[in-house]
C-alpha cells in the first residue's frame, strides 16, 4: 500500500516594509530635512547680515554697553546721569518698566475686582454704571486713552508758578503731582521691617484661624487683626526711634519745584490709561468667575447665618479664583506688554531708552534683541508666578 507524500502548506514570511512606506522612518527623515532647512536658512541670514554690516562698516556686538551714554533720563528709580554707561541707562529703563507694570497690575486687580463685583450688584444704578464703564473702556484703544490722559495733564493744569495747592505741601501742575514726604531717617526702615513682620504674622494667624475654624467652627477675624498689626507695629517702631516728624516739603525754586516727590505726567498718564483699560477686561473675568459658582452655595451660606461680605470672602471668591486666574494671567501679560506704548507719550521705559541707544550707536540688531529678551523675561516671570498660584488654588482630589 503506497503512502502518499504529505505536503506542508508553509506560508512565506511577510516581506520587509519598504523604507518609504514605514511611517516611523519617514517621520525621522522629515524631521532631519526640516532641521537641515532651518539651519541652512539661519546660516544664510546670519552670514548675509554679517556681510552687509561689514560692507557698511557697522560694528557688531555688545561692547557699546560699557561706553558713556551721553543722554539724560527724565525719571529714574536709581541714581543716573548722562556720564553713566549705556548699560546703566538700560537698567534704568527696565526698572521704570517694572515700576509702572507692578503698580499697574496691583491697581488693575483691585479696580477690576471692585467693578466686576459691582456689575452683579442688586442695585440697578451701580450695576448699570459698572456695565457702562466696561463697555466704554474696552472699546477705546489703549493708545488713544494714553493720549487723552497725557493731554489732560498738559492742557488742563497750570504752570509750576501757578500750581494748584489743595493741601499744604501738595502741588498739582503740568509738571506732575508734587508732594512732601518724611525726611530720610532710620526710623522709616524700622517701620518698613515692622510692616513686613506684621504681614508675616498676619499670614500665620490666618492659617491658624483656618485650622481653628475647621476644628471648632469659630471664625477668627484674621483680616482685621492683620490690618491692626500693620498699623500698631510700624507705629511702635516709629516711637522707639524717637518719633521723627521732619518733612521734605517741595519748594518753588526758579522754574520748578525742588524737594519732595514728583509723579510725572508721563508716568501718571501711562498708569491711568493702562489701569482703566485693562481693569475693564479684568472686571468681566471676575464677573464670569463669580457667576460660575452655583447659586445654591450662596443661598446655603446665607442660610447658616453668614453675612454677604463673608459669603463673598469665604464661599464665592475661593471657588471663583479657579476660573479667574488663567484669563487674569493673560490680562496681566497684556498690561506689561502694553506698557511699551509709553514711548508715545515720552515716558522713559525700556523701549524708549533702548531706541535712544540705537539712534546714538547704530546697534539696531543688538538693541532689538535686548528688547525681545527683556519682555520675554518679564512675561515668563509673570507666567511662572501665576502658574504657581493657579496650581496652589486648584482643587485637590482625594
Amino acid at each position: 500500500m503506497s503512502q502518499e507524500p504529505t505536503t506542508h502548506n508553509t506560508e512565506s514570511a511577510p516581506g520587509a516594509v519598504p523604507f518609504w512606506r514605514d511611517p516611523d522612518k519617514r517621520a525621522i527623515v522629515f524631521q532631519v530635512v526640516a532641521l537641515g532647512l532651518v539651519l541652512f536658512v539661519s546660516y544664510y541670514l546670519f552670514s548675509n547680515t554679517q556681510a552687509n554690516l561689514q560692507r557698511q562698516s557697522i560694528a557688531t556686538g555688545f561692547g557699546f554697553l560699557d561706553t558713556e551714554a551721553g543722554f539724560e533720563i527724565g525719571e529714574s528709580v536709581i541714581n543716573y546721569s548722562a556720564a553713566n554707561s549705556y548699560s546703566r541707562a538700560l537698567v534704568v529703563g527696565a526698572l521704570n518698566t517694572i515700576k509702572v507694570s507692578f503698580i499697574g497690575v496691583v491697581l488693575t486687580i483691585i479696580l477690576g475686582t471692585v467693578i466686576g463685583v459691582a456689575r452683579l450688584s442688586s442695585n440697578w444704578l451701580i450695576a448699570r454704571l459698572s456695565a457702562a464703564y466696561i463697555e466704554v473702556m474696552q472699546n477705546i484703544p489703549v493708545l488713544l486713552q494714553l493720549f487723552f490722559w497725557y493731554a489732560i495733564f498738559y492742557e488742563s493744569f497750570p504752570a509750576p508758578r501757578q500750581a494748584l495747592n489743595p493741601l499744604p505741601g501738595l502741588f498739582l501742575c503740568n509738571r506732575g503731582l508734587i508732594f512732601g514726604v518724611p525726611a530720610s531717617d532710620p526710623a522709616h526702615m524700622a517701620m518698613a521691617w515692622a510692616f513686613l513682620g506684621a504681614l508675616a504674622l498676619g499670614y500665620g494667624l490666618n492659617r491658624w484661624g483656618v485650622r481653628r475654624q475647621i476644628e471648632t467652627g469659630q471664625i477668627f477675624p484674621a483680616v482685621r487683626v492683620t490690618l491692626l498689626l500693620c498699623i500698631i507695629l510700624p507705629m511702635l517702631g516709629w516711637l522707639l526711634y524717637g518719633a521723627p516728624t521732619a518733612m521734605d516739603v517741595p519748594q518753588m525754586q526758579g522754574f520748578n519745584f525742588k524737594g519732595g516727590v514728583t509723579v510725572s505726567p508721563e508716568f501718571s498718564a501711562l498708569l491711568i490709561g493702562l489701569v482703566l483699560y485693562t481693569s475693564a477686561f479684568v472686571a468681566e473675568i471676575v464677573r464670569a468667575g463669580i457667576q460660575s459658582v452655583s447659586r445654591g452655595q450662596v443661598e446655603a451660606a446665607l442660610a447658616v447665618g453668614l453675612f454677604p461680605g463673608q459669603v463673598l470672602h469665604l464661599v464665592v471668591l475661593p471657588q471663583a479664583l479657579r476660573v479667574i486666574i488663567p484669563p487674569l494671567t493673560s490680562q496681566m501679560l497684556n498690561l506689561i506688554k502694553n506698557s511699551s506704548l509709553a514711548i508715545a507719550i515720552g515716558y522713559a521705559d525700556f523701549v524708549a531708552v533702548t531706541n535712544t541707544t540705537i539712534n546714538q550707536t547704530g546697534q539696531a540688531i543688538e538693541g532689538v534683541a535686548l528688547i525681545m529678551l527683556a519682555y520675554l523675561f518679564f512675561s515668563l516671570s509673570t507666567s511662572f508666578f501665576m502658574n504657581w498660584y493657579n496650581k496652589k488654588m486648584a482643587l485637590v482630589e482625594r
